[in-house]
């Protein structure tokens, strides 16, 4: 089972794959070497898509810090350079006996591939004589996910934990449920939830994370000044905020102008999320203002809004997010954009269907149109920093998620194409994708367009 918790994980930017997985990678290697003792060297190596594109993405400082001990959901997103730029000055990484030279134990291998994953991570430990007395591989597999070799082998040989009570492996397995228990979708996606949690933790994390979201966007409303990396891209959100604003007393308004809010929570929740602010994994980071975006949406301008249509919206987005993990992949390294922005539009279509009363197979209905149409969508960031074109795909992704919402509430729910299909659909076109179109800023807008 894939938890809601799982999908949803409160962070700091600006990538889940490169950030925020590394980071938690490499403070489950320092437990390993405080558990053990005696070392006195640790190096720590990257591989693939993480090398080529890390830097962009904060990628080496992620691994300083995980290997400081921190963690992404309590981590101070202010703080982070300058713990980083301390242990670069110091070697110092609190574990007894160890100097951390960043210039030699910290390598971008832009050759290799490890087997498993493109995003791959190797950690090592050395005892005084030299000799390795640890050595661990950890793949960052998308939306903050990572798994040691081991765990990654074991989940592709088809070893299962504890089977939920309501368990569905596609869209026509969730459908059935639906008819043979007279259940909703957020009602199945909560009972599962309920084998690892009381209901009550479950909707403290539910409101926990629904606030994230909305206070990042806040705080991106709030930020003017260009976003860091080099790209000189400037914020754009807090000034469409302010015009938005002006304009809300006028006699004539023309009606596509809730588009543009939708886009402003977008753009606010992205822009604090390539500046490394906190955000929310829905189900990336690259992706993550689609989700709060159409969340806020619903809270906003749609009628009846209250705390339990926001569970039931986080609930469906969840259930859909954990069956487009399972069947292909929310990963851009791995199947391109699609996998991220088209994931996320999938996601807060189906949520907002649900809360705005649909039925099971609108809601089907509804992921299954947002997800076909960014098929084939490429990643391919300018300069590796998750800026252009990623910060607009995520308003783009966002309205399109409500157009795919209203279009299934306009019908009865039966329609032509699945949303299995759609999703192995997608599958198939990440593999055929050439790997310079995910991930790796070797091709597409990355090389087309002056990062200077």
């Amino acid at each position: 089972m894939i938890s809601t918790f799982d999908l949803f994980k409160i962070g700091i930017g600006p990538s889940s794959s490169h950030t925020v997985g590394p980071m938690v990678a490499a403070r489950r290697f320092r437990d390993t070497v405080l558990a053990r003792g005696g070392v006195a060297r640790i190096s720590a190596e990257i591989y693939g898509s993480l090398a080529w594109t890390g830097r962009g993405h904060g990628t080496d400082v992620a691994i300083l810090l995980g290997l400081l001990g921190h963690a992404p959901a309590t981590i101070d997103p202010d703080r982070t350079a300058p713990l980083a730029d301390e242990l670069r000055r110091t070697g110092d990484l609190g574990i007894p006996g160890v100097h951390f030279d960043t210039e030699r134990d910290l390598v971008f291998n832009f050759k290799d591939i490890l087997p498993l994953h493109t995003n791959g991570m190797r950690f090592r430990a050395y005892d005084a004589a030299g000799d390795a007395v640890e050595d661990q591989i950890f793949y960052s597999v998308g939306g903050g996910f990572v798994v040691t070799a081991a765990e990654a082998e074991a989940a592709s040989a088809g070893e299962a934990g504890q089977e939920p009570p309501l368990a569905f492996g596609s869209g026509r397995e969730l459908l059935d449920l639906t008819l043979r228990t007279g259940l909703t979708i957020p009602q199945i996606q909560l009972a599962n939830e309920l084998t690892l949690r009381s209901r009550a933790d479950i909707d403290a994390g539910l409101d926990a994370v629904r606030d994230a979201m909305f206070a990042c966007i806040e705080r991106g409303l709030r930020m003017d000044g260009e976003l860091p990396g080099g790209l000189r891209v400037r914020r754009r959100a807090k000034r469409l905020y302010e015009s938005l604003e002006a304009t809300k007393l006028a006699n004539s308004r023309p009606a596509h102008e809730i588009m543009d809010w939708i886009s402003l929570y977008a753009l606010a929740v992205n822009e604090e999320n390539a500046s490394g602010g906190r955000v929310v994994t829905a189900p990336t980071n690259g992706a993550a203002g689609i989700v709060p975006a159409v969340l806020r949406y619903t809270r906003d301008f749609c009628p009846d809004w209250n705390d339990e249509r926001g569970r039931d919206f986080l609930l469906t987005a969840a259930a859909i997010g954990g069956l487009i993990k399972a069947r292909a992949s929310i990963s851009g390294a791995e199947v391109g954009c699609q996998g991220e922005v088209g994931s996320a539009a999938a996601m807060a279509a189906a949520g907002l269907t649900a809360a705005l009363g649909g039925s099971a197979f609108q809601i089907e209905n509804a992921a299954e149109i947002a997800m076909e149409h960014h098929l084939g969508m490429t990643c391919d960031p300018i300069a590796g920093l998750v800026q252009v074109p990623c910060i607009e795909r995520n308003a783009f992704g966002a309205n399109k998620a409500v157009v795919a919402a209203s279009l299934s509430l306009r019908g009865d729910g039966q329609h032509r194409v699945s949303l299995d299909e759609v999703i192995e659909t997608m599958r198939q076109t990440g593999h055929d994708m050439q790997a310079k179109y995910k991930e790796t800023s070797l091709g597409g807008l990355a090389v087309n367009v002056a990062a200077c």
